[in-house]
Order: structure tokens, then C-alpha cells, then sequence
């Protein structure tokens, strides 16, 4: 898979330091994986889980860190790319704000 933007993903590790480790092992299993489907996504991240946002559209949310952080993307398995569009505290995460903003 392609994921776009590593630079979300350094822009929180940046502030979360103990989130570089585990982030950057989800990007090189991410880049290494060919899924077809969210079934496909799971295979790699069992604790990977789906949710309905604003607009709509339909995200993959990977625990991160322990589950003490939520990356949330959206994958577009035809073009084989992952957007890495979130990354949040497991807090924040909770409280579903996040859902409006997507």
C-alpha cells in the first residue's frame, strides 16, 4: 500500500514521542501489505475497526501504541493507498469529536 502522509504521522510523534516506535512499525506493515478489503486489514491488525464520519465515508481506525492512540485512515483499496488522516490520544479519541471533522 501507498500512505499518504507520513507527515501526519511525524507531526504527532513530534508531540508524542512514545508514538514514533509504534507508528512507524504501522507504516512499514502498511507499505508492506496488498489489502483488498477491510477483511484483508484485519488479517494484519486484528483490533483494526471501521466507523461511518460526517461526510459519509467510512474510516479504518488502528490502535497504536498499547491502544493509547487511534490512527485513523481512509483506504482506498483499488488505488492500494492508505490517507493517513488522524492521529489521536486515546481521550480524545473517546470523546467522537473527531467524527464531525471528517
Amino acid at each position: 500500500m501507498r500512505v499518504i502522509s507520513l507527515k501526519t504521522l511525524k507531526m504527532f510523534w513530534l508531540k508524542y514521542p512514545d508514538a514514533q516506535t509504534p507508528l512507524r512499525v504501522w507504516f512499514k506493515s502498511a507499505t508492506a501489505a496488498r489489502w483488498s478489503s477491510f477483511m484483508t486489514v484485519r488479517q494484519t491488525f486484528g483490533s483494526a475497526d471501521t466507523a461511518k464520519v460526517r461526510s459519509g465515508n467510512t474510516v479504518t481506525i488502528f490502535d497504536i501504541g498499547g491502544n493509547k492512540y487511534r490512527l485513523i485512515t481512509a483506504i482506498h483499496y483499488n488505488m492500494q493507498t492508505v490517507y493517513a488522516l488522524l492521529v489521536l490520544t486515546h481521550q480524545d479519541y473517546s470523546r467522537g469529536k473527531w467524527k464531525n471533522q471528517l
